[in-house]
């Protein structure tokens, strides 16, 4: 039978080819973000002790209550905001789905709602899923800053919501005090709600703060802020993160969000509530990925690459348009066969595909891992 789609333009993610790329070639797989090392042993005991204690079947909706208050005292001790874990808390199968319910709850069909350009790949067919109409602002090169009367150009009486990302995958670009306060000022008598994603919240560099749009008042009144477990804890293949909003908002998401997966796996739940009372346990964090950053930054300087340190995430962007005009798609393929080190082309996060020459790296991996690769960068003809 004929099947419509509705995503006629969307194939396979490039993280999944570049991904499977790595495998077949046998190359240091920095292309996907997800790290090369296993979480804390002690997490892993936890899940076992609540699995073997019978915390086997469906948890709340909403999520376990103890997860739900630890989440709360976190973003106390963080951001010093007070939520309410009952109302404002919601534990989810992952911040893709908490991004899909969050637009799913307040789109309708006509709404634009305006994405910052290069977006993670999730976000437009959410929008489109639901009826809506991207409107993409490009970021500002070579910082991937936020041109506001950009912003402010693109805001119609359709506009209905703005997706935010920081700190911002691909760039690391963290948002400043002034991109909070431009972003209230734009929406404050405007009927334009906000969704936020924070999931690189704890992995932040050189000082630098994140700032949750929770912290800014009259942003957390229309902001759904989406977080992960996966990406703090390094546990990515769990799928468990959460949904922070005032209630009137959590109200419409957790309707949306019954009928996605309902609820999260119990025993992980119980688990990291148990692991979230050591908050050392996160605001480590960016010590430990810098760490890491810098190892690759370093090494990136023996390379032809041009690069700016990422100021969040885990991920690092190189420019080699000053050495050639190849595609960035042909050149991450060439890398990941011929000298074994898998990037994402950074072309693939533009709503127009544009090609500013950029790669991508995952540093999220062993220092053997990072320095193997930095081995082979350095032989790279381009």
């Amino acid at each position: 039978m004929p099947i419509t789609s509705k995503l006629p333009q969307v194939g396979t993610t490039i993280f999944t080819v570049m991904s499977k790329l790595a495998s077949d070639s046998g190359a240091i797989n920095l292309s996907q973000g997800f790290p090369g090392f296993d979480c804390d042993p002690v997490l892993l005991d936890l899940v076992n002790k609540y699995m073997r204690a019978g915390f086997n079947q469906y948890a709340p909706m909403s999520g376990v209550p103890v997860l739900r208050e630890r989440v709360a005292e976190k973003t106390k001790l963080v951001h010093g905001i007070d939520l309410n874990s009952e109302s404002e808390v919601t534990i989810v199968s992952g911040a893709t789905e908490a991004l899909y319910a969050a637009v799913t709850a307040v789109v309708k069909q006509g709404d634009e709602v305006i994405l910052f350009d290069p977006a993670y790949d999730s976000y437009a067919p959410a929008i489109e899923l639901n009826g809506g109409k991207p409107v993409f602002v490009p970021l500002e090169l070579p910082y991937f800053s936020v041109n506001w009367e950009k912003v402010k150009s693109a805001i119609s009486d359709k506009t209905r919501l703005i997706m935010v990302n920081t700190p911002h995958n691909p760039s690391g670009y963290v948002w400043t005090q002034q991109d909070l306060d431009t972003l209230a000022e734009l929406i404050e008598d405007k009927d334009i709600l906000v969704v936020s994603d924070e999931v690189y919240e704890h992995i932040t560099f050189d000082g630098r703060a994140h700032l949750s749009l929770l912290t800014h008042a009259s942003l957390r009144e229309r902001t759904f802020v989406c977080g992960s477990f996966g990406k703090t804890f390094h546990v990515t293949g769990w799928k468990i993160g959460y949904c922070l909003a005032p209630p009137k908002l959590t109200e419409e998401f957790r309707k949306i969000h019954q009928f996605l997966t309902f609820s999260t796996a119990t025993p992980l739940q119980y688990a990291l509530a148990d692991y979230l009372s050591v908050p050392s346990r996160y605001l480590a964090l960016p010590d430990f990925y810098q760490k890491k950053r810098d190892l690759f930054c370093d090494g990136l300087k023996n390379t032809p690459f041009e690069f700016t340190p990422a100021q969040g995430s885990f991920f690092q962007m190189v420019s080699y348009a000053h050495l050639s005009q190849e595609s960035d798609y042909v050149l991450a393929v060439r890398l990941t066969k011929e000298i074994g080190v898998a990037s994402i082309p950074i072309s693939v996060f533009f709503s127009d595909k544009k090609d500013h020459k950029i790669l991508r790296f995952c540093f999220a991996k062993e220092e053997s891992d990072l320095l193997r690769a930095l081995n082979k960068l350095q032989d790279i003809i381009i």
